[in-house]
């Protein structure tokens, strides 16, 4: 069995059911959350990329996927690339692989879009999802462009998902870069942040966060019109140069669109 079929195997389709249902129900309610765009993806697999939110509980991403199995059913959930942290976790990285997640690895999402199914990737990693409070309607991919070579090597459209609101759900003071250099947590756990955050019923803490109670904030979350990529293939995944130019025009497509979702939900408190 290929690497691609054992890990779609490996996924539980009742259980992403549940998860699903979680997201498309209790948490778009608590969020009173929108979601927009799917009903304009195009056929065959695709490359999510979103902006990554709200720490360890992004619920951006539980009502995103939630909305995508609504319109799309369980095939249309795409596997998501998570952090080595995760996937190691007792429990939770055997919870997460039954959910269809894998280690965010290129040759793993690139086994899974030539077999024909979508992946979501946050380029952004821990850096964006523990991000300050004052950031949180700015992308933060800090230059990595992976996801770019994948998308040129997969042959596949990228589809943004642009979620504003997410990362007011708690409070994140700092992300104290520099301690995580100072103690290594960069280098052992591929953890480059160690964050002051705000959180209920946590209160104040230091360090990685312990899933916590989002705040209520609202949340629109946006799938963009597909970017096909004019020159794709192993060449053009190798040209830095052509590399570059498609993450910029990714990246500033994701950042007028989240300028744009932050306005309108200020305006709807």
């Amino acid at each position: 069995m290929s690497g691609a079929a054992a890990t779609i195997a490996r996924r539980d389709p009742r259980l992403v059911r549940q998860f699903a249902k979680l997201g498309h129900g209790v948490l778009r309610r608590w969020h009173r959350a929108e979601v927009r765009g799917l009903d304009a993806l195009p056929p065959g697999p695709v490359l999510f990329v979103g902006n990554h939110n709200a720490a360890t509980a992004t619920p951006d991403t539980w009502i995103a996927l939630g909305a995508l199995h609504a319109a799309h059913g369980v095939d249309g959930v795409p596997f998501g690339l998570a952090h080595a942290v995760v996937m190691r976790a007792p429990l939770l990285g055997s919870l997460m692989t039954r959910l269809g997640a894998v280690p965010a690895c290129h040759e793993q999402a690139l086994e899974l879009l030539e077999a024909g199914r979508s992946v979501l990737v946050y380029p952004g990693g821990d850096a964006e999802a523990m991000r300050p409070y004052r950031d949180r309607d700015r992308l933060r991919f800090s230059g990595r462009q992976g996801y770019i070579r994948l998308a040129l090597r997969a042959g596949v459209p990228i589809v943004p998902l642009v979620a504003a609101g997410a990362h007011a759900s708690l409070f994140i003071l700092s992300d104290l870069a520099w301690l995580a250099r100072r103690l290594g947590t960069d280098r052992r756990f591929r953890l480059g942040v160690f964050p002051i955050a705000l959180s209920l019923p946590w209160g104040l803490t230091v360090g990685p966060l312990p899933p916590y109670l989002p705040w209520p904030s609202r949340i629109l979350i946006e799938a963009l019109p597909a970017i096909q990529l004019a020159r794709t293939g192993p060449e053009a995944a190798a040209d830095p140069a052509w590399v570059d130019a498609c993450a910029r025009q990714v990246e500033t497509t994701m950042q007028d669109a989240l300028t744009r979702l932050a306005a309108e939900r200020a305006t709807l408190g």
